[in-house]
């Protein structure tokens, strides 16, 4: 007998059951299915990202083609395949655009992105009487850190109390009552200077030209290449919290976590609580006992953070979860039942294989790159921070970019979190209505005044907590010769190494001898290695031109897409 609720698609040929509404890639790991598709070399890869940007999770689905299953919802009587490298031509999608000229748009502001960020600047701008359309990828907007059920029946029964998903939905509410037009499931997929975008929703491409624009696509995690980090069922720890918070599934009845960041502490809580068994956590970074003084830095700067993790902290503890501070994954290995994950102690460098545990996934975190693609194409100054390994768009204390009418806010400038991001949401929306009116209301501006202050204390906060956690920036110290570093091409460190050797000395020429960065996901997780592996060997400081040139489509997209939006530029 099924749920009222309750779909079934096959996979490979056996029935999957599972609600309605849960992405394909939440319904497999639920029945323990986590290999989605196979390279070349005949490796299975399954769910790395969870939001759309590794392409990893591709499958095959009859009558539809190649989709992402972390991005595309199960639906009844679906056939799904493991996708391959060389498939076999497909069914045409049914929704293909049938578009004979392109739709163009001409908002007062277009904001991409619904996060935290996003999702304030949309509301105090329609609030003022402005015309506003904010784009998502998701269904259902939140972002990262107010991550929402795709439904509301579908929050998982601890979660109930969760201050986060609470808090998301009252910005989520806000935003949608305050008269923005927010469009779910649009995938941004060209930035043009001055300043036009086209967009995919709902099977047709729509061009925006609006006035202003504030780009709030967030960040994704980090990749970091280890032996085994490419085997089905390791993922990242955003992704597993996705699976739990957005479909109430989990990632594995038995799970590791491992990384460096709070981020990890809190998701193994979360998992623990919604009843998988968390065999342990590891943290790169000594306890935070060690750093007294950013500890407390970090109290006076926002106590009520600060009192949340000592209580996941104590509450990890009261549940007998081994916190192994100081220590690291190694490598993950496939074994019959699942999983066989070794971790050791850190020496800033390298970890020592010490002990193994057998799971059924492995959730990485290590931190967040900026998901900048779009400031890129559009020609936003970047600077290289060292300390962080990653690309901050330069802007002006109202958070304009260098081209002019572009506003960057959130964690696609460098990693500030959710609090800074809504503060920079309203002063980057005050900032719009001050240049289209030509003053700010009273109450606005000492409104900007207070977000400037509160600004300036979370970005203190994040200071002192990124010193608590501190540990070095590793990118390929895990990994040996033959650990896979672009995950879409199968390119190896060995064979990014023997391209130096034989003469090339920049991270194009790298591209050209081995496909390094050539698959879908378009380099996001394999420049970074490849920029530090080449200023290592050239003893040149990374720069913005060290990675690689940025290029529309900015996410892989269909020709008749394309097509149908027609040729960019004024009309």
């Amino acid at each position: 007998m099924f749920a009222k609720d309750e779909i079934r698609f096959e996979f490979e040929g056996r029935e999957i059951r599972c609600p309605a509404g849960v992405s394909i890639a939440a319904a497999l790991a639920g029945a323990g299915e986590y290999g989605l598709r196979t390279v070349d070399s005949g490796e299975r890869r399954g769910v790395f990202c969870g939001m759309g940007v590794c392409q990893e999770c591709n499958v095959e689905v009859a009558g539809h083609g190649r989709v992402r299953a972390c991005m595309t919802p199960a639906s009844d009587s679906m056939q799904v395949h493991r996708a391959v490298r060389l498939a076999s031509p497909v069914t045409p999608r049914q929704d293909a655009s049938q578009q004979d000229t392109a739709t163009v748009l001409t908002p007062e502001v277009l904001i991409i992105g619904g996060g935290a960020a996003g999702l304030t600047a949309a509301a105090l701008l329609a609030e003022h009487g402005m015309d506003v359309v904010l784009l998502d990828e998701r269904k259902v907007a939140g972002g990262q850190y107010y991550k929402q059920p795709v439904t509301g029946d579908r929050l998982h029964r601890s979660l109930v109390d969760d201050r986060q998903i609470l808090d998301g939905r009252e910005l989520v509410e806000r935003a949608s009552t305050s008269g923005a037009t927010l469009v779910g499931e649009a995938e941004v997929w060209g930035a043009f200077a001055p300043g036009e975008f086209i967009a995919v929703h709902d099977g047709a491409s729509v061009t925006y030209r609006p006035r202003h624009t504030i780009i709030a696509t967030g960040a994704f995690e980090r990749g970091l290449p280890l032996p085994g980090w490419t085997l089905p069922g390791v993922m990242t720890s955003g992704a597993a919290q996705t699976m739990l918070k957005s479909y109430g599934e989990l990632p594995g009845r038995r799970v590791l976590v491992a990384g460096n960041g709070p981020l990890n502490l809190q998701i193994s809580l979360e998992l623990q609580r919604a009843g998988a068994e968390v065999v342990a956590v590891t943290e790169l970074a000594p306890p935070p006992y060690r750093k007294p003084g950013s500890a407390l830095a970090m109290f006076r700067h926002d106590p009520g953070l600060s009192l949340l993790g000592i209580r996941i902290v104590t509450s990890l503890k009261s549940r007998r979860i081994p916190l192994l501070f100081g220590h690291g994954l190694e490598s993950v290995e496939e074994t019959p039942e699942g999983l066989r994950a070794w971790v050791g102690r850190f020496d800033g460098r390298r970890v020592s294989r010490q002990r193994s545990f057998d799971v059924e996934a492995v959730c990485m975190g290590f931190g967040f790159s900026p998901s900048n693609e779009i400031l890129r194409n559009l020609g936003c100054r970047h600077e290289f921070d060292p300390a962080r390994g990653q690309l901050s768009v330069v802007r002006s204390p109202d958070c304009e970019t260098g081209v002019p009418g572009i506003y960057a806010i959130g964690d696609c400038c460098g990693l500030g979190g959710a609090p800074a991001a809504r503060e920079e949401g309203i002063i980057a929306a005050a900032a719009i209505i001050r240049s289209m009116s030509g003053e700010l209301p009273p109450a606005m501006a000492d409104m900007v005044q207070a977000a400037r202050k509160r600004l300036r204390s979370h970005r203190a906060f994040q200071a002192a907590l990124w010193h608590v956690f501190g540990a070095p920036l590793l990118q390929s110290e895990l990994a040996n010769e033959e650990t896979t570093v672009c995950r879409c091409e199968s390119v190896r460190l060995g064979d990014v190494l023997r391209a130096i050797n034989a003469g090339d000395q920049s991270i194009g020429s790298i591209k050209r001898r081995t496909r390094l960065g050539m698959g879908a996901c378009q380099g996001r997780y394999c420049a970074p290695i490849a920029a530090d592996i080449l200023a290592g060997d050239s003893n040149k400081a990374i720069g913005e031109y060290s990675f690689f040139a940025p290029r529309v489509p900015i996410k892989p997209v269909r020709i008749c897409d394309i097509a149908a939006a027609g040729c960019p530029g004024p009309d």
